[in-house]
């Protein structure tokens, strides 16, 4: 049968940085043009990702022969997707007309005038989304971008040793003698430095009922009371043993294997976990766990939100069609798809579908994390920005240094890193 897409591949920019800070690009001139525009139009996705994609574009296909949409794969890598849109951007093209840009990009190409915003007669209906997700998507109080799909990091847990899902940080480190008298891990997470460390980090502050910068997304906060009580939580778990020692070289994958392998009583991770965990004739706690939302001090946790907004190129010739593409993503029928792939959907009336909870029964507890879960810190220097969380906070949590300290530096950085 005749692909009604066409998918093309797309090489890396090896070492392509970018120039500048926020403010270039664009102009009020490259976003009143082709508003009105009909026409054939691109959709630019990660290639690890694309898939995904494929059954909305055939089905759009379908029924708008005169605008069809094709497919562009970009790099698997996220650093190689965005350093092949950023080429195209910063040469004012309008190759790739709609862009699945992670989440943390949004305020980055919004600052630098590449996406068109979501406004005036390309407003979009944000009632029915998850309002997290259109958080993610919202720079300086204007929308940039629609949100396509969410995720956010669950707790899980084990059933055969605990009653019932703690609901406070303090209750769940009140299992630490059931979890020694099994020779198990408390609890495990990503305290690599990297991004999973930031993950882990900001939703630390954020449970905490701190932040990482202001709303101008320049100004650090985390000198905040609050804030440093979320690093100091990570911090004293980490030299008490609560959270295991080697937790200082665990990534994702490396926490689903140890949870799988029945070492650990708690494992924060992303949602992907529960199909492992469920599936792979391997896992040791297959009919012995269950999820719930990750815990704060005085209840629910607020989990670091992850995913993909659709960006409509300033630059496209046919941003009506545009326009239109990305609310049909939008669609119930196409948000319930995503949720039939585990890919979760931002549309919040899918999350309870008894149907789909009975495939899936980590959604309900999915959607709990997404009410409460906040965007990583919306900023157009976030790759500075994470560097900055990271590393000062495997200097406070790992390495013992002294918190203020620690914050100060990350503040520092921050401020060094937004100042270009």
């Amino acid at each position: 049968m005749k692909r009604k897409f066409n998918a093309v591949a797309v090489t890396a920019v090896a070492g392509l940085v970018l120039a500048g800070c926020a403010g270039g690009g664009g102009g009020s001139g490259a976003e009143s043009s082709g508003l009105d525009s009909r026409g054939p139009i691109s959709f630019a996705m990660g290639s690890n990702d694309a898939a995904k994609l494929e059954p909305i574009i055939e089905a759009w296909n379908a029924d708008h022969p005169d605008e069809e949409v094709t497919l562009v794969e970009l790099p698997q890598e996220a650093n190689g997707q965005r350093d092949t849109l950023v080429q195209s951007l910063q040469a004012e093209s309008g190759d790739y007309d709609v862009m699945a840009l992670d989440v943390t990009w949004t305020a980055e190409f919004a600052a630098q005038g590449w996406l068109q915003p979501l406004d005036g007669d390309l407003q979009l209906d944000t009632s029915n989304l998850l309002p997290a997700t259109v958080d993610s998507a919202t720079y300086m109080d204007t929308l940039y971008a629609a949100p396509q799909n969410t995720n956010a990091q669950l707790m899980f847990y084990r059933t055969d040793i605990v009653d019932e899902a703690p609901a406070t940080w303090d209750e769940l480190l009140s299992y630490r003698d059931a979890a020694d008298a099994e020779d198990l891990d408390l609890l495990i997470m990503q305290l690599k430095n990297y991004e999973g460390l930031t993950v882990q980090t900001t939703q630390a502050i954020n449970s905490w009922g701190g932040s990482v910068v202001d709303a101008d997304g320049k100004t650090p906060t985390v000198d905040s009371d609050e804030a440093k009580a979320g690093i100091q939580a990570l911090a004293d778990a980490y030299a008490n043993g609560d959270i295991p020692k080697g937790a200082n070289g665990y990534t994702e994958e490396q926490t689903n294997l140890e949870f799988l392998e029945g070492n650990a009583v708690f494992a924060y991770n992303w949602p992907y976990m529960y199909d492992t965990a469920t599936s792979e004739d391997s896992s040791q706690v297959k009919d012995n766990f269950d999820v719930a939302a990750i815990v704060g001090p005085d209840g629910p946790g607020a989990s670091t939100l992850g995913g993909y907004n659709n960006g409509i190129n300033v630059y496209s010739e046919n941003k009506a069609t545009a326009f239109d593409f990305v609310q049909f993503i939008l669609s119930e029928e196409n948000q319930r798809g995503f949720a039939e792939q585990s890919f979760p959907p931002v549309l919040a009336s899918i999350y309870e579908d008894e149907s789909l909870i009975e495939q899936f029964p980590y959604l309900p507890a999915l959607k709990d994390a997404l009410d409460n879960a906040q965007p990583r810190p919306v900023t157009p220097f976030y790759a500075a920005v994470s560097k900055a969380i990271a590393d000062n906070a495997y200097a406070a949590i790992v390495e013992g240094q002294d918190l203020d300290q620690a914050v100060s530096d990350m503040s520092s950085a921050i401020t060094s890193s937004t100042s270009g």
